[in-house]
């Protein structure tokens, strides 16, 4: 993979599907990391399943929960993955070994975690019903300020460096919080042209720039420069970049995130499975990428350096990508593609290391050329893979996971010689008979990670996840307790169960009398008559 040819004044964005990652699970959402060599995808049965993404294939399988998972989000080296699942835990994991070296309980559903950009011990949390928290691994944590404490409905997210929290409310107010004194340095509210206000829904920043993006409930993304919203202070009134919007079908948006580069945004449909890519700079519509009808669209990611998107729908993962078409001509500017063989003329001097028949001198000696040495040690840093504001590569950062070769056993030889099964086999050694028990003792078992409870002062104790809180579940479960109070008695009871099934049966005698004709009451007259 060489970054440096890439063609720069092509298309940077996917205009074709480019397969599918099976995950054998269901798949709900999906990470990449810093380099977009690795990604993570969250699983219905509570697994994550690592994929090596040069060569589509699984790097690992963790079982990381009992429940789904809702989020993920790579440590800024690669070496740590963060997980959170409906169960209102997250964990933290080593992705090299496969250890949980942190688990944290709170008392609502988690909705989303993030690492900190640039420190691996903070996380941002977002529970439900509850303001945001910085929790740190030890287990402390720090509220965020939000400015209505009825409004629960908080999301939030990091800045592209970690200097700043950007949080917003169900009443379009977004607030600039500081990173480390959690000062509330800007704010500014979000309106649909009139006084009216709309919801935020996500706010996502770019890995180039300055500029992040607010999707809202009015189903228009905004784009905003960061700059000039800390540059207006608290209760300002910054103008958008751009207003992205689907004004044909009005088309509400489940997940939007900038490309790579940061020149594009990509916004997935909350009704189909339908992929929507804007050009950042001049706001027009480049591309549409429509999966399967009929499917709902989970999660959308794009590649960190190159223009590919992964999106997540039906328990599968879509890679979208670029049609690559083979160019020939690029090896040479004289080179011609031929349809069939045809006999070379070679010239008389053309494979000739030194050309007698030349009669102008060449200025530039090619010994002199062949003496210059050429540093092939110095490994320079690739400019795609830097942000902005980044001196030098992470000697650390994980980019594959090693993977070791399944050797099968090889078979006997045939020349060697055959023991003979009478012979005494030779007497051992008590360190030998130690040592062969020791290789034949199990292994030691992993070590158990203590769950730390974090405890918050929440209103929505026994709420359900949106993951799991579907319409009919809510009702059906709203009113088999409602008839548990009116019943006082569980089903698992004798005498409720002996007084149901009399119920059941008088009920069908009663049924059976009205088709047979006779009126209610008479039947039971007449036999006893």
């Amino acid at each position: 993979m060489n970054l440096e040819l890439l063609e720069s004044f092509g298309q940077n964005f996917p205009e074709e599907s480019d397969g599918t990652l099976d995950c054998i699970s269901m798949a709900l959402t999906c990470c990449f990391n810093k380099r977009g060599t690795l990604l993570a995808v969250g699983c219905n049965d509570g697994r994550v399943v690592i994929w090596d993404f040069l060569t589509r294939g699984i790097a690992k399988i963790t079982s990381a929960h009992s429940h789904p998972v809702c989020s993920l989000s790579w440590s800024r080296d690669g070496q740590k993955l963060l997980s959170a699942s409906t169960d209102n835990t997250i964990s933290i994991w080593d992705v090299v070994t496969g250890d949980c070296d942190h688990r944290f309980r709170f008392p609502a559903p988690v909705l989303k975690v993030q690492f900190h950009p640039r420190d691996a011990n903070k996380i941002l949390v977002c529970p439900m019903k509850h303001a945001p928290i910085l929790l740190t691994i030890d287990g402390t944590y720090k509220k965020i300020h939000v400015e209505d404490d009825m409004d629960l409905n908080i999301v939030a997210s990091f800045d592209r460096r970690g200097e700043y929290i950007y949080t917003g409310n169900a009443k379009g107010k977004v607030l600039v919080i500081h990173g480390t004194t959690l000062a509330t340095l800007a704010s500014f509210r979000v309106t649909t042209g009139t006084c009216n206000t709309t919801a935020i829904k996500s706010i996502e920043f770019a890995r180039r720039g300055n500029t992040f993006l607010v999707n809202t409930a009015d189903r228009i993304i905004r784009v905003y420069e960061s700059g000039e919203v800390l540059a207006c202070g608290k209760d300002g009134e910054p103008e958008p970049i751009q207003k992205l919007q689907d004004l044909v079908n009005r088309t509400p948006w489940k997940k939007c995130c900038f490309s790579g580069d940061g020149e594009y945004i990509v916004a997935g449909s909350a009704r189909q499975h339908a992929l929507y890519i804007w050009e950042k700079k001049y706001g027009n519509l480049v591309k549409i990428l429509h999966g399967t009808r009929g499917e709902l669209l989970l999660d959308v990611v794009w590649h960190p350096v190159r223009p590919i998107i992964a999106s997540v729908s039906s328990g599968v993962v879509s890679v979208w990508a670029q049609n690559q078409v083979e160019n020939w001509s690029a090896y040479a500017p004289d080179f011609k593609e031929l349809d069939e063989n045809v006999e070379y003329d070679e010239r008389e001097s053309e494979f000739d290391i030194e050309d007698e028949d030349k009669s102008v001198v060449d200025p530039v000696d090619a010994k002199a050329v062949e003496d210059t040495e050429v540093d092939v040690t110095t490994v320079e840093p690739i400019e795609a893979f830097l942000s902005s504001d980044e001196e030098g590569d992470d000697p650390n950062a994980l980019l594959f996971l090693p993977i070791s070769p399944e050797v099968d056993d090889p078979e006997e030889p045939t020349w060697a010689p055959s023991s003979d099964p009478t012979d005494e086999a030779p007497p051992q050694k008590e360190s030998q008979k130690r040592s062969s028990q020791d290789k034949t003792s199990p292994s030691p078992k992993k070590k158990k990670i203590k769950t730390i409870d974090v405890d918050l002062d929440v209103t929505g104790r026994d709420e359900l996840h949106p993951l799991l809180n579907s319409k009919g579940e809510g009702k059906t479960r709203k009113r088999s307790s409602a008839t548990g109070k009116q019943r006082g008695r569980s089903s698992k009871d004798p005498e409720w169960g002996a007084t149901s099934k009399h119920k059941r049966r008088e009920k069908s005698r009663r049924t059976r009398d009205l088709d047979l004709g006779f009126p209610l009451g008479l039947r039971k007259q007449g036999s006893q008559n």
